[in-house]
């Protein structure tokens, strides 16, 4: 049966979404108010229904998916609850298991049903090899809705949690590792080894030099990593394990903030010099 599915916050990964579910014969409406030309024409080319205010969107959608930088997913949760939505509220934000619970807290005390999930990989364009784990009492609800789709809806046995935990723990090593190779490659840089540091990684970790410069693809999408890696952190913290790692990892994305939107990725270089500079 076809459905009407919000998409809150249509970015890259949103707006791709979005297109899918449309290919797979689903209305997608959002709200427009208050976004910029940029995210109206993501929107608008995906082939969104525009309905203007988050009110009427949330009264019309069957479904409402939550796709926006992590330090807003429960904000964005209390604005669909004040709105009065009954449906089924999808969180896809990376966020830490007890963030994605509180935000199921809140859209539940209003009547709605809660989905926990979390993406692994890219935006879904031709080519992408991405999945989205869902958890919760409506994810086997949520997964058919994909079956015509590139990205792969797979629920998950388990509590509201458990897909954002495992989003936590891929984006720990993933981003994480990305950040303390960035950190590296800006210390061997300063103390001058840089050439041998290269050297030796392609004797003895080959694979290493060409991770270590994934920065440079990364370093516009690092304000929206700052958060998750403190969500990542809290995550630790939250089970007793040391947090300081991923903490330090948000410091690194955070001297990073100001190759947002630029439009080719900076040379490493760049990076490495932004990465130096003490804030």
């Amino acid at each position: 049966m076809n459905k009407t599915i919000a998409m809150l916050h249509p970015g890259e990964m949103g707006a791709a979404i979005g297109a899918g579910l449309i290919a797979g014969r689903h209305r997608i409406v959002w709200a427009s108010a208050g976004r910029g030309a940029q995210t109206r024409r993501r929107a608008q080319n995906a082939g969104f229904d525009d309905l203007e205010t988050l009110a009427r969107v949330a009264q019309a959608a069957d479904i409402v998916f939550s796709v926006c930088p992590p330090h807003a997913a429960l904000e964005q949760a209390r604005a669909v609850a004040a709105c009065g939505f009954g449906g089924v509220y999808v969180d896809a934000n990376a966020v830490s298991p007890e963030t994605a619970r509180e935000v199921g807290r809140v859209v539940e005390a209003v009547g709605a049903s809660y989905v926990d999930a979390g993406i692994i990989g890219p935006p879904p364009n031709p080519g992408a090899s991405v999945r989205l784990y869902l958890c919760g009492s409506r994810a086997g609800d949520i997964a058919p809705l994909f079956e015509r789709s590139i990205m792969q809806a797979i629920a998950l046995e388990g509590p509201v949690g458990t897909a954002s935990a495992l989003k936590v723990c891929y984006a720990a090593w993933n981003k994480g590792a990305t950040a303390l190779l960035a950190g590296i490659r800006a210390l061997a840089e300063h103390e001058g080894v840089d050439k041998a540091l290269l050297s030796e990684w392609k004797i003895s970790l080959p694979d290493i030099p060409k991770r270590s410069e994934m920065i440079t693809v990364s370093a516009r999408k690092a304000w929206r990593w700052i958060a998750e890696m403190e969500e990542i952190a809290a995550s630790f913290d939250a089970v007793g394990l040391p947090a300081g790692f991923h903490l330090a990892a948000a410091d690194i994305y955070r001297r990073l903030e100001g190759f947002k939107d630029a439009a080719n990725p900076p040379a490493l270089a760049e990076v490495t010099a932004a990465l130096s500079h003490r804030t």
